[in-house]
C-alpha cells in the first residue's frame, strides 16, 4: 500500500467484509470509558481483555526459542540484522515451554498458555522444519494456541499453506515486524524489504483469514512525531487485526548502540505517554492493542533509562486518557 492508497481494494470486497464481520463477532467488546467485570479499563481494546473474553480465563504467551535466524542477518538479504535488534533477535526472554510455565506459574497460576515463537524470523526455514516445530508446541500439554512472529518477506506459498492449515485447526495469530511505514527509515534500519512486500503479505493473510498483528517501533532515528503517526495510519488501513507499539530501546550489542552513540528516542516518559495517547485515540476501536511500550532486560538497556518502568508507563497512559476523557477510537476516521 503506497501512501494514500488502500490495499483492501486489491482484495475481493466480499471476502474482506465477511472476514472483518467474523473477527468482530468473535468477541463483542465496546471500547469506552469505564471498567469491565474484571476491573480492567475499557479505554483501550487490549489483547488481555480480548483473550479473556475468547477463552474465559487469563492467557499467557510462552516466549519460545525456535532456533531461527533472519535473512538480514545470514547474508541472504543483508547482514547484522535490523539496526535496533540485539543479540536475542527481539526475544530476550525466550526459552522452552517448560521453563516459561515455571517462570510464569507464580505470577499467573491459573492462566492458560499460548506457544509464542518470538525471536528472530519464525517462518524462515524449510516448511517441514516449521511443521515439526509448530506441531511439537501445539501438542505440548496445556497449549491452547500458537503465535508466530515473522517478517512479511518470509511467507512463501508453502509456508502460507501450512499456516492456513494450522489456522483452520487451532487458535493462531501471526505477527509481522513492519516497524515503520516510512521507506527512508526502513532503509536506515536495515529492514531489507519494501512496503510493497508488506502489502502483498497482508493481502494474502486476509484472503486466508489469518489474524495478523503488526509491530511498529516508536522513536526510530530521523523520524518525527508526524512520521510515527503516519505509520500508525498506514497500519490502521492495512486490515491488521492487532497492533504492537514498541518504545525503541537502545540495547547493548545492537548496531544502534554503535552507530548512534548517545541517542535517546524520547526526552521524557511524559513525552512518550502523550504520543501514545494521541495514537490510541486515532486507532480503529475494533483493533486489538497488543503492546503500548517495550521490554528489555535492564542489564542490556542503554536508553531511555526509564523504559524499564513498564508499570509506570502504562499507568501514565491510562491516567492521561482519563484526564483527557478519551479512549481508543475517539478520533478514529471510522467514528465520524
Amino acid at each position: 500500500m503506497t501512501k494514500g492508497s488502500n490495499m483492501n481494494a486489491e482484495i475481493n470486497a466480499e471476502v474482506n467484509d465477511e472476514m472483518n464481520a467474523e473477527m468482530k463477532c468473535e468477541v463483542k467488546s465496546e471500547v469506552k470509558a469505564g471498567v469491565n467485570e474484571y476491573g480492567e479499563s475499557l479505554r483501550i481494546n487490549t489483547i488481555g481483555r480480548w483473550l479473556k473474553s475468547r477463552f474465559g480465563q487469563k492467557m499467557a504467551k510462552l516466549a519460545l526459542e525456535g532456533g531461527f535466524t533472519c535473512p538480514n542477518r545470514d547474508g541472504t538479504k543483508g547482514s547484522g540484522g535490523c539496526l535496533f535488534c540485539g543479540t536475542g533477535g527481539g526475544g530476550d526472554f525466550a526459552s522452552t515451554i517448560e521453563d516459561q510455565i515455571h517462570l510464569l506459574s507464580d505470577k499467573w497460576p491459573g492462566a492458560g498458555h499460548l506457544a509464542y515463537f518470538q525471536n528472530h524470523t519464525n517462518t524462515y526455514a524449510p516448511v517441514e522444519v516449521l511443521r515439526e516445530k509448530y506441531s511439537a508446541a501445539l501438542n505440548s500439554p496445556g497449549i491452547r494456541g500458537l503465535v508466530i512472529a515473522t517478517r512479511p518477506d518470509c511467507l512463501p506459498e508453502d509456508v502460507l499453506d501450512l499456516l492456513d492449515q494450522i489456522n483452520r485447526e487451532h487458535f493462531m495469530w501471526l505477527e509481522l515486524g513492519l516497524q515503520t511505514g516510512n521507506e527512508t527509515t526502513a532503509g536506515r534500519i536495515n529492514r531489507c524489504y519494501d512496503n510493497s512486500v508488506f502489502e502483498s503479505a497482508m493481502c494474502r493473510l486476509q484472503e486466508l483469514r489469518i489474524r495478523t498483528v503488526v509491530h511498529l517501533i516508536l522513536g526510530l532515528p530521523g523520524e518525527t512525531r508526524e512520521d510515527m503517526m503516519e505509520s500508525v495510519r498506514y497500519v490502521s488501513e492495512s486490515g491488521a487485526w492487532g497492533i504492537k507499539l514498541h518504545l525503541l530501546n537502545v540495547v547493548r550489542g545492537s548496531r544502534m548502540a554503535d552507530e548512534y552513540p548517545g541517542y535517546t528516542p524520547f526526552q521524557s516518559m511524559e513525552e512518550y505517554i502523550d504520543l501514545i495517547c494521541d495514537i490510541v485515540e486515532m486507532l480503529p476501536p475494533e483493533m486489538v492493542v497488543h503492546r503500548l511500550t517495550g521490554d528489555t532486560p535492564r542489564r542490556d538497556l542503554i536508553a531511555p533509562e526509564w523504559s524499564y518502568r513498564k508499570r509506570s508507563i502504562l499507568n501514565g497512559i491510562y491516567a492521561e486518557l482519563r484526564r483527557r476523557g478519551t479512549y481508543q477510537g475517539f478520533r478514529s476516521p471510522s467514528r465520524s
